[in-house]
């Protein structure tokens, strides 16, 4: 992993929105790795109830608060609340880092920017038990998260939404990291949690392609992984489609060679995962039959939230 360093240069006219909760294990470092880059960075707090938000402030971020319903929403929020008035937007999580290469390449691309020029992908490089991860698919993958501001919004989506923009995709080959550092049992469980809103996610869009129709408002990494999804690996039997994901990862896209750590995440995120969201998905589909009930009404009773 490379170090950061703090830029002497003038920030970029650039405003960084990270959405935070309990994130006192990660925000410093992800705001250390920013300094000097942007003029602007807004922490959306969700109520955190440790030093999220006392520790973001001394690392000069603003914060700001919004009740947390989903990803997408809240995001879409800050891009209508927080006054931003910069000419780019930069979306990042909190365990998330810039590295010294992204930042100079920011640089570069924003004084070099034409006016067609709306979004741009970075590269994501994942970092896992303290290994990068470079085998099994996962790197580099390609994720638009800069775009000029009022030119694109998140997917209205529960899981797997994307930046959806109004021009022309550009790519810094240059690289951002996601680096948490919490336990293993903190993983599973937050998975586990992704794994409820992913199965919402199928059910309510179960009959939709869903990729946008205009070429340019998502990347093409995306678009052509969401064509997969919705018309090959849903089509698959449940249960079934997660094993042959692990395969594919683990041995065709060789990702044993990242050792025990790339074992370790190919068998959790490529099979445990995508077998809970399909055990998930027939629990709510039985749910809905047995009680003769709408999918929003079994979501309101056992999960306690509203997708209407």
């Amino acid at each position: 992993m490379q170090r950061t360093t703090t830029s002497l240069a003038a920030p970029c006219d650039l405003t960084i929105v990270i959405l935070t909760l309990n994130e006192e294990l990660h925000i410093e470092r992800c705001i250390q790795s920013l300094q000097g880059v942007a003029i602007r960075i807004v922490v959306v707090d969700s109520y955190s109830t440790d030093r999220t938000c006392e520790l973001a402030i001394c690392a000069g971020a603003e914060v700001i608060h919004h009740k947390f319903l989903n990803h997408a929403s809240q995001f879409n929020w800050a891009l209508d609340n927080a006054e931003i008035s910069s000419t780019w937007v930069m979306k990042l999580d909190a365990d998330e880092t810039l590295t010294p290469s992204l930042v100079k390449a920011l640089r570069i691309a924003f004084a070099t920017a034409l006016p067609e020029h709306t979004g741009y992908t970075i590269n994501l490089g994942r970092i896992f038990l303290g290994k990068f991860l470079r085998y099994g698919a996962l790197y580099p993958i390609r994720l638009l998260r800069i775009w000029r501001a009022g030119f694109g919004r998140i997917e209205n989506r529960w899981m797997d939404e994307h930046v959806i923009v109004d021009g022309a995709i550009n790519h810094i080959d240059a690289d951002f990291y996601d680096h948490n550092l919490n336990n293993i049992t903190w993983w599973t469980q937050k998975h586990n949690q992704y794994a409820t809103r992913e199965a919402i996610e199928f059910l309510m869009n179960k009959d939709r392609i869903d990729v946008p129709g205009n070429t340019h408002a998502m990347n093409v990494d995306a678009r052509v992984k969401r064509w997969i999804k919705r018309t090959i690996y849903a089509r698959l039997p449940l249960g079934l489609r997660a094993f042959l994901y692990f395969l594919y990862r683990y041995f065709l896209r060789l990702g044993f060679l990242d050792g025990r750590q790339g074992l370790i995440f190919h068998f959790l995120q490529g099979f445990w995962y995508r077998f809970l969201v399909d055990v998930k998905i027939q629990e709510l589909k039985f749910s809905m039959k047995k009680g003769g009930l709408t999918l929003a009404q079994v979501v309101r009773e056992e999960y306690g939230f509203e997708i209407d």
